[in-house]
């Protein structure tokens, strides 16, 4: 039985990565830190090494709920703590009375220095106060050019992770029927959107499944999967319950709040 089976076509290039540092943990005791994941991400390696007697693994991202966290893999003698994962935390200092900054804004001035986005982690916004988690080994670069965001100068102040933001994030749970497993029928439903409606976010880009833009409505979705539809909001499918005496597709899913 193949280890693919378990996972889309799109997604056998970083199980390939996985594989590849499980093998290199195991056989080599050697220690392995991941870039920043994503939730699905995360529950791969947990799929593929979770279980694994001769490895320790562990996720770390910043203290209580946060979503991008990065990976640490080590024969399990190796002792594993906050240090390990070599994050650093920012607090944006910025003119708050004259600027209103949102997540896409800053996330936009993080990308503009150069650096993929597996090297940030989450972005946090309470009241009028903005941090934001990065990998530390280009810690001192995003301090050193990140100066301003739009037309307002900003400095970054480096925090101890004990002053990290708590953000909690509300979900609400519901379910329904489906006629099939495509994408464009579970938005319709968990959203309450017409296909009409539908039809025109997959054709600008504005959906994304797993973190991944997705254009096509027939796309099929499996339970776990994570959900983005630009404007509407996050949410997952978490379960696929059955079939009704209809023949149509009982699900559970969540929606942020």
């Amino acid at each position: 039985m193949s280890i693919y089976q378990h996972f889309r076509e799109e997604e056998r290039s970083f199980v390939d990565q996985v594989l590849s540092w499980q093998k290199e943990v195991k056989y080599h005791y050697s220690e392995k830190l991941t870039d920043f994941l994503d939730p699905r991400q995360q529950e791969i390696i947990q799929l593929i090494i979770g279980n694994d007697d001769e490895i320790s693994l562990a996720f770390f991202g910043g203290m209580g709920e946060v979503e991008r966290k990065r990976a640490f893999l080590a024969p399990p003698y190796i002792e594993v703590n906050e240090e390990s994962f070599d994050c650093t935390l920012f607090e944006l200092n910025y003119p708050v009375k004259f600027l209103q900054l949102q997540h896409r804004d800053i996330l936009g001035s993080l990308m503009a220095i150069g650096l993929k986005r597996e090297k940030f982690g989450d972005i946090f916004i309470k009241d009028e106060r903005i941090q934001f988690i990065t990998a530390k080994e280009v810690a001192s670069f995003v301090e050193v050019n990140v100066t301003s965001i739009g037309k307002a100068s900003v400095k970054l102040q480096k925090q101890p992770f004990g002053e990290q933001l708590q953000v909690i994030e509300n979900w609400s749970e519901a379910s329904g029927t489906l006629s099939s497993l495509r994408l464009d029928a579970v938005i319709s439903e968990i959203y309450r959107l017409s296909r009409s409606k539908v039809d025109p976010l997959l054709k600008k880009g504005y959906v994304k499944v797993n973190w991944k833009v997705i254009e096509s409505g027939s796309y099929q979705l499996t339970e776990r999967d994570h959900l983005s539809v630009r404007s509407y909001g996050r949410s997952q499918l978490l379960q696929i319950e059955g079939t009704t005496k209809k023949g149509k597709i009982r699900v559970s899913y969540r929606v942020k709040k």
